[in-house]
């Protein structure tokens, strides 16, 4: 027993520690009808439901009722694979947004980085076990890229697990 309790104390720093991490912020605004369009992946947090995926891509588009259909599309063994999907906003920012790909289940899609003319965005979730950061184009160069990255660093994300799947030049 009194080793169960030391090893609890050594662990209970770490506990806390996850909780004082400072919540993932969003981007202050969306113009989701800018945000409309095809995005390339060029790095992500690997996802089982990504497994296996090379020239992955995103595109969004804007409904009558106000909703995202959303594409995703990628190469699996030299074969396309689809995944599509619906998207809402669940406040007026448009920054943090609920996604699914098969109902009634949703997932947390959060902006929490876009370039000045939406080129490229970044998006996450609150518990920051998803990270997808997409380009307008195939590419990106490598300045912005590392911008991204050190304001994902600010924002604790862990960028060991992040794999890069597109070009950065």
């Amino acid at each position: 027993m009194k080793n169960f309790l030391f090893a609890l104390s050594l662990l209970f720093p770490l506990f806390a520690a996850a909780d004082e991490m400072p919540p993932v912020r969003t981007v202050p605004q969306v113009n989701i009808t800018q945000y409309m369009g095809k995005w390339f992946e060029i790095s992500s947090f690997p996802q089982s439901f990504q497994k296996g995926c090379s020239k992955t891509t995103a595109t969004y588009s804007l409904r009558d009722d106000g909703k995202v259909t959303v594409l995703n599309e990628c190469i699996v063994n030299g074969k396309p694979k689809i995944a599509k999907g619906t998207a809402y906003a669940v406040d007026e920012t448009n920054a943090k947004l609920r996604v699914s790909f098969f109902w009634p289940f949703f997932g947390d899609y959060w902006i929490v980085d876009l370039g000045r003319n939406y080129e490229y965005a970044v998006v996450g979730a609150p518990g920051r076990d998803y990270l997808w950061i997409l380009s307008r184009t195939p590419t990106m160069s490598k300045a912005v890229y590392q911008g991204i990255l050190q304001r994902l660093r600010e924002q604790h994300f862990d960028l060991s697990k992040l794999v890069r799947t597109g070009a950065v030049l």
